[in-house]
């Protein structure tokens, strides 16, 4: 995947897998996260009004993931 370069010297992927019209309480949208970990993607893109962040959290707990290789953007 493209990646950009920060001024901090991070770089962040160019493309995040986005959540939205994924239902909280539904099993998929934890799933669906963990696949797109499988794929690649280390960004995820969630809101508060999306209602989905417990699901998203699970999937980021389960994926044994390092909490430090992943961005989770947020929007209010």
């Amino acid at each position: 995947m493209n990646t950009f370069l920060l001024n901090t010297g991070t770089t962040i992927q160019a493309v995040s897998f986005g959540t939205f019209q994924s239902e909280a309480g539904n099993t998929g949208v934890e799933s669906a996260v963990l696949s797109a970990f499988d794929a690649g993607y280390r960004q995820i893109d969630t809101a508060s009004a999306y209602g989905n962040e417990e699901e998203v959290g699970k999937a980021i707990k389960r994926s044994g993931i390092a909490r430090h290789e992943l961005f989770v953007i947020t929007k209010l």
